[in-house]
């Protein structure tokens, strides 16, 4: 029998509604006066705070969560393990364009930290720990309250206190 669709991104195209793939990456860095994570704000739809990330295009996942931090914050990363991300989340409500699954890798930022004048970061900047936790509960100050606020509470628990 012989498909109406002649590709399978024919066939996505018409009836695939997600989920999406992403990457997200949480970053460690310290801009020479505290330590602590990178956060962007974003100028486009939906607007708040955001940990960088975004779509994945035809790259392995790692490789794109690398090429987003580099747009949105400048860094250079290196991540701690492209074979065992911190999470992987898919909440259908996250996100208000698309139902969007992410991968969320943590990394080490190295470089100026400095967002890319034609991507989606209009300022990026690094908030301490104490900062995050304080940060968390407001959900309305997030881009993402669902993924960004999730995986970062996942990586305050999980990576600083040693909770499982």
């Amino acid at each position: 029998m012989v498909s109406k669709y002649g590709t399978l991104k024919e066939y996505l195209k018409e009836n695939y509604e997600g989920p999406f793939s992403a990457t997200d990456i949480i970053i460690r860095y310290n801009d020479g006066n505290k330590d602590g994570i990178v956060l962007i704000g974003r100028k486009h739809e939906p607007l708040g705070i955001a940990v960088p990330g975004g779509i994945a295009e035809r790259m392995h996942l790692h490789e794109n969560a690398v090429k987003e931090a580099k747009e949105e914050t400048g860094l250079d990363v290196v991540i701690d393990d492209i074979y065992r991300p911190l999470c992987v989340l898919s909440n259908p409500k996250q996100d208000p364009r698309a139902f969007i699954s992410a991968t969320v890798y943590t990394a080490q930022g190295y470089g100026t930290l400095k967002p890319h004048k034609d991507e989606d970061a209009i300022w990026a900047r690094v908030f301490t720990l104490d900062e995050i936790a304080e940060l968390l509960p407001q959900e309305k100050k997030w881009a993402f309250p669902i993924h960004h606020r999730q995986a970062l509470q996942l990586y305050l628990e999980s990576v600083v206190y040693g909770r499982k």
